[in-house]
């Protein structure tokens, strides 16, 4: 079944990996897509058309169509450009899905001003670039599908606070859009996609170690693991995100928004949104001598922390 016939869809980041596989699908099922891709290394640098063009020559090659484009999604005159991409090829933009980013690992004593507001830019404000010029079309027909790729790193991933910060921002924008734009028939989602992709690959040894020792210290904590970190070494091609991120593009789902879902491996997995589980209350401002007494045996009784409580290190 081509369940996205006629559809115009813009996937950012296409030129490899996740993204690739999910521009691939949407053209399988019909619609025609705009390979968007820099074709930049990890950290950003670096330029090229070929990651992109050599996409549209796979799809074209399978009877599909595409174009492909090579503007920024960080730049908010470039990112209008992805948009024009589609309106001057096809006439019109029904589906946004963002996979565009970048890496700049380090852990935060280490950090430079330089290493946060880039992956901050291309994450978060790349996501606000391209949802903001794209609805602006969905809005006049009345249709939209938009998938944003967040990360399960959001929910704690030693070295990665820069990266933690925009990707749970995806995911608070995406809430809020939801809310904003049902009334226009748009959707919007978030998901945790994951794969062996030349990202996760270019992860130096020494913060593989140092996040394995870290995670052996996380037993019983409130940091969740991948759900599918059991399943073969296959599961992890990032081709399996694909399925699962064209579905939330359908006319199936269009009952599904403001939701984040995990597509790693070979599950798919629903995230529940942040929720009060514990108040206290009385009438009047509490003090401090008050809450001193109350809250270690009220909502910190059985409170659970990313890390176990650990003696500071001593300096060298």
């Amino acid at each position: 079944m081509r369940r996205l016939e006629d559809r115009v869809a813009i996937v950012t980041g296409a030129g490899r990996g996740i993204g690739k596989a999910v521009a691939e699908l949407m053209a399988e099922e019909g619609a025609k897509v705009i390979v968007n891709d820099l074709g930049s290394n990890l950290d950003g640098s670096g330029l090229s058309k070929q990651p992109a063009e050599e996409v549209v020559e796979q799809i074209k090659e399978k009877g599909g169509e595409a174009v492909s484009n090579s503007d920024s999604v960080s730049e908010y005159n470039s990112s209008k450009q992805i948009i024009d991409c589609a309106l001057d090829n096809y006439g019109r933009l029904d589906i946004l899905v963002n996979c565009a980013g970048i890496l700049r690992d380090r852990m935060i004593f280490n950090m430079t001003e330089e290493e946060w507001d880039s992956v901050i830019q291309v994450h978060l404000k790349g996501t606000f670039n391209m949802v903001k010029h794209s609805v602006e079309q969905m809005v006049l027909n009345r249709y939209g599908r938009i998938v944003l790729c967040a990360s399960s790193s959001g929910l704690g991933s030693s070295g990665q606070a820069n990266y933690a910060a925009a990707k749970e921002g995806i995911v608070g924008f995406s809430r809020s859009l939801a809310s904003e734009l049902l009334e226009y028939g748009i959707n919007v989602n978030s998901v945790y996609p994951g794969g062996a992709t030349r990202m996760t690959a270019s992860i130096p040894q020494t913060t593989r170690d140092l996040r394995k020792a870290m995670d052996s210290k996380k037993k019983g904590t409130d940091v969740q693991e991948m759900p599918s970190n059991e399943e073969p070494p296959e599961a992890s091609d990032p081709e399996n995100n694909a399925p699962k991120m064209v579905y939330l593009c359908t006319e199936p789902a269009g009952e599904i928004t403001g939701q984040v879902f995990g597509t790693f491996g070979w599950n798919m997995s629903l995230y529940s949104p942040r929720h009060v589980t514990h108040s206290i209350n009385k009438v009047g401002n509490w003090s401090v001598q008050e809450l001193s007494s109350i809250l270690p045996i009220s909502l910190a009784k059985e409170l659970t922390n990313p890390m176990p409580k650990q003696e500071p290190k001593e300096k060298k």
